[in-house]
């Protein structure tokens, strides 16, 4: 049975109880592991608390924190192939997109390593005489960490590594339903020799323990990446003690084509930006708007290329997309769609679960496009998650960048065209945390990562994203200090 990670410890539930973790391709029992509650995470919150106040980590040297940092990422590549295969069977994506995912996911662990020790504060010029003043950046503290279920080690990553090497400790609350990746990288972290007490990972429900981290006072931040009316929960919770929060919270992104952009390379990367792991991606660029010069023409090049998508095991190198996480997802999209239908939306291709045979006892759904979308449709407003890309169509450059900002999302968005200037006028005026020229769904350490408006709160990645994981302290010294005779 997989165990939670408590205080330096595999151990199970106080209560007994555990979960079976299915494969989504065909509903097989992969494993069976631990289910905690408040407990549990009461626990673990302990543990971290204890951990982070007697400084034992947050006092090592930052360049020796690094390396330990360095050290899970080496073990990561290491065992590249053992964790892709879990992420494989935990979420039903292509062995090959999970392999992409453990690199970058070393990749995560060795920014952030580098970054633990190039922070040595910042000298300010105090405009008081005989007086030094600085700034200072030193770890929040005690982190709860609640980790969704469509990229599990890959968003633990973004969460695990800048915490770790700003000196916090920590409570990580991966999905109940994908949590086989996060506990094995628990055990490399282990193995990287993170003294007991700064991890703790405890498995179970969102309403137990997700609820019990946002809530606990002994919590000085929360990071979650999820669903919105989610995030609106932890933020209300998190009001408590007023901690800390980043969120991110999806988004429902646009994809914007002009008439003069490469048309083979647009039409290729509008199938890329929603269907990769089946459209179940916070960045997926589902609402294409397409110039109307070109309309007619970019659809019926689209629905030819999504007719071809082969749909199938994860372990199969044949299978292009993968099922949906889970029978409830499946029914949500089914809705999504039928929704769609009925407010007048035109089904091109998909809107459909598939025929064959060998993918009933899977969570399939047919690569979906629906024409014919205005922004008054529920389909076009709210984020579906799943495989299915909605089209609008666009007179001038003002229009286009009206409908792309017509959403209460902001995460992401893409912009096609070979025009420079029109380029850079678009995505100046596009209110999304991240844009992109001519391609979509990249990301890279380096670059913040996070939404405008109701796609969350904070950023993860790049500097900024180890700024979440610290305070910024003022120190100012009187050089020569000498009664003020004020009172």
């Amino acid at each position: 049975m997989k165990k939670m990670f408590i205080n330096g410890e595999w151990v199970e539930a106080r209560s007994g109880e555990t979960r079976e973790i299915i494969n989504p391709y065909n509903q097989a029992v992969i494993a069976t592991a631990a289910e905690g509650d408040k407990q549990d995470a009461k626990l673990a919150i302990s543990a971290a608390r204890e951990a982070f106040d007697n400084k034992e980590w947050a006092a090592i040297p930052a360049a020796e924190r690094g390396k330990i940092v360095h050290k899970i990422a080496g073990l990561i590549e290491r065992d590249r192939e053992e964790l892709a295969e879990l992420e494989s069977l935990d979420t039903g994506k292509t062995v090959e997109e999970s392999l992409g995912d453990m690199d970058d996911i070393a990749g995560v662990f060795r920014y952030f390593a580098e970054m633990a020790d190039k922070d040595g504060g910042e000298i300010i010029e105090s405009p008081i005489p005989n007086s030094t003043s600085k700034v200072v950046h030193e770890p929040v503290g005690v982190c709860g960490q609640i980790t969704p279920w469509n990229y599990p080690l890959l968003q633990a990553s973004w969460k695990l590594a800048p915490a770790l090497a700003a000196g916090n400790t920590l409570v990580m609350k991966p999905s109940e339903i994908t949590p086989l990746t996060s506990i094995k990288v628990f055990e490399l972290m282990e193995e990287a020799g993170v003294p007991a007490g700064v991890i703790n990972l405890v498995l179970g429900p969102g309403n137990s323990v997700g609820a019990e981290l946002s809530e606990n006072d002994d919590v000085d931040l929360i990071s979650f990446t999820g669903g919105i009316e989610t995030g609106k929960r932890i933020m209300r919770a998190a009001s408590s003690n007023v901690k800390n929060l980043a969120l991110e919270l999806g988004g429902k992104n646009p994809n914007v084509v002009f008439a003069d952009a490469d048309f083979e390379t647009a039409v290729d990367q509008a199938m890329n930006a929603v269907f990769f792991h089946a459209g179940q991606i916070c960045s997926a660029g589902t609402r294409l708007i397409v110039e109307e010069s070109i309309h007619d023409e970019f659809v019926e090049a689209l629905v030819g290329r999504v007719k071809q998508i082969k749909l199938g095991s994860g372990f199969d190198d044949s299978t292009q997309m993968g099922p949906l996480i889970s029978k409830e997802h499946l029914n949500k999209v089914v809705h999504y769609v039928e929704n769609g239908k009925q407010e007048g939306a035109t089904v091109a291709v998909g809107g459909s679960r598939p025929d064959e045979p060998e993918l009933q006892n899977g969570f399939f759904y047919l690569p979906t496009v629906l024409t014919d979308c205005t922004t008054d449709m529920s389909v076009v407003q709210d984020e579906g998650f799943g495989p299915v890309i909605t089209v609008e169509k666009f007179s001038t450059e003002e229009e286009a960048v009206r409908l792309a900002n017509d959403s209460i999302y902001g995460l992401s968005g893409g912009v096609f065209t070979n025009d420079i200037a029109k380029a850079e006028r678009c995505v100046r005026k596009m209110r999304m945390g991240t844009v992109w020229i001519n391609d979509v769904n990249l990301y890279f350490p380096q670059a913040p990562w996070g939404g405008y408006k109701q796609s969350g709160i904070g950023r993860e990645l790049g500097k900024t994203g180890l700024e979440e994981y610290q305070e910024t302290k003022h120190i100012f010294q009187n050089l020569k200090p000498e009664p003020a005779n004020w009172f």
